[in-house]
This record gives C-alpha cells, structure tokens and sequence, in this order.
C-alpha cells in the first residue's frame, strides 16, 4: 500500500474537493485525481461519489477514510518523535583502559556524562593488559605512554601528559627533611608499579632541564596502584605514581610528596580510536567528552 494514496485522498476529503486539495498541497489537480483513482483500483471499489459539482464519499469510502487520517495522524506523531529526540544520544559505547584510570579518573566524569545522556550505555573494560580493540568490539582506548605508540592504524588523540610525582609517608618526609635531593633516596626500600620483573631504578628530571638517576631497593611489585599507596602511607617504601593518583591522600596528609622539585617523568595520555568517519555518534560524543574532561582531572593535585 502506497500512504501517499491514503495522503491524498485525505486532503481531497478536508478540503471539500480537488481543486482545493490541489491549491494546498501546491501539485496539479491532475496529479491528485491519478492517486485516487489509482487507489480506488487497488481496493477494487469506489471511494468518492463526484460530479462536476459535487463530490461525497462512499460507504467504503468513509470506512476507509477514518482510518487512513488515523494512520496518517500516527505518521505525523512517529516523525516528529524522531526529530524531537535526533539530538539526543543512543546506543552502547565499549571503553578500555587501565584499572587506574577507572579508579581515580574515570570515577569522577562518568557519572555527569551518563546523567545527561541516559539512553547511552558504557561497557569499561578496565585492565593493565591492553586489549585488541577490533578483535574484542572496543570504540575507545585510554592509554598512557612514555615513547610512541605503535602504528595499528587506529586514530590516535592527544589527551594529556600526566606528572609523575615521588611519594611517601608524612613519617618518611619529615625524616628526609625539605632540603633532601635524589642523592638522599639512593638505596631507599621503594614500590614498583607492574608486577612484572623490571628497573628498578627512577630517573628524575628537575628544575632547567636537570636530571637524576636514583636506585632503589624494591620491596614490591603491583599494577594496583591503590595496594601502592597504601604501602607507601604504612612507610613501607617510596613509590613513583601519577599525581592525581594521590592528590586526595596528600590532601588527607596521609600521603607526603618527596623531592617536590623534581619529577619522575611525564607520560603522554592518549585516546585511541576508529576511523572518525562510521563511528556512532553515541562514540564520537564521548571520545570529545573525555577529550574535554580529563585533562583536568589528570592535572590535578601532587603537592604536599
């Protein structure tokens, strides 16, 4: 069934013609006539009564035209559902990135991105292995980086570069003193992040483009960085971690940042993704929401 069969015949029914139907709708009366008679041939029976004076509908013809404005009616209330709602998000968005970046950035903005835009749903894989982006379904990765990333063919955006901060117990920063230098963590017990066997050894950069290479004495290996800290605040070591990681413990005073003038690098944060054109606009919209958003979370805190 055509609806524009069903469409004219209702404006020729309201408008009490098809001269007047014709004028309306601004298309010939010829063109009009051709879909009612067209219509009336398919249903295999006469739907209006007309001369050259007068037109009425028939018994068929009012049968048919009750339900045909009320489908017509139900078109017009499905379109402007859509156009109302063209703006507004839908659909799932897979998100993968470290169990950190959840924890202690992620934690923060999600929930405002997902208040205002209900009808979207977010699947995080959070994990320290980096996942296969096409082979498990992900639109977006975060992930922190000292040197480039390899060329995987995905797109690749710049978020931000995160200071990495020397961190310790009050107990451990009252007995180095404000005054301490690298020198004076040389041996120091310290906290490894990654459970894997690796240096064990921070490199510092300081004030003008100075550097420092410290060795320290490794009591544990974790990739959880919360089991880290909270080492760190029992005096068991010194661990190197991002400085918003720890901004609420050293607000807290549960957490001193040592060597205040020196950092232990700054690893790029990156957004990968597809190609930007085909990705959902549910996709698009977050990836610019944590493009926006997290460098600022990220940036926070570390002094102390």
């Amino acid at each position: 069934m055509d609806l524009n069969h069903a469409y004219y015949l209702v404006h020729v029914v309201e408008k009490q013609g098809f001269s007047a139907a014709a004028r309306t709708l601004g298309i010939p009366k010829s063109r009009i006539s051709r879909q009612v008679k067209t219509l009336e041939e398919t249903l295999g029976t006469r739907l209006l009564n007309r001369d050259s004076r007068h037109m009425s509908l028939t018994e068929a013809g009012e049968a048919y035209y009750r339900h045909a404005k009320m489908a017509l009616e139900c078109m017009v209330a499905a379109e402007k559902a859509v156009r109302k709602d063209k703006h507004a998000l839908e659909g799932t968005v897979t998100l993968s990135c470290s169990v950190g970046v959840a924890q202690f950035a992620l934690s923060r903005i999600l929930p405002r991105f997902l208040a205002g835009n209900p009808r979207v749903v977010l699947r995080l894989h959070a994990s320290n292995d980096y996942s296969d982006m096409i082979g498990d379904g992900i639109d977006l990765a975060i992930r922190g980086h000292a040197k480039l990333l390899p060329d995987s063919g995905l797109i690749q955006r710049r978020i931000t570069d995160v200071p990495r901060h020397l961190f310790g117990s009050p107990g451990l920063a009252k007995h180095l003193g404000a005054s301490a230098s690298p020198s004076d963590l040389d041996g120091q017990p310290g906290l490894a992040l990654g459970w894997r066997p690796g240096s064990s050894t921070w490199s510092l950069q300081g004030a003008g483009g100075s550097t420092a290479s410290v060795q320290y004495a490794v009591r544990m290996r974790c990739d959880d960085m919360v089991s880290l800290k909270e080492a760190a605040a029992a005096g068991l070591g010194v661990v190197a971690l991002p400085a918003y990681v720890c901004a609420a413990d050293v607000a807290a005073g549960r957490l001193s940042r040592l060597l205040p003038d020196w950092t232990a690098g700054f690893p790029e944060i990156s957004l990968l993704m597809h190609e930007r054109r085909g990705n959902p606009p549910q996709v698009d919209a977050f990836a610019a929401f944590l493009r926006r958003e997290l460098p600022d979370v990220m940036n926070c805190g570390g002094s102390g």
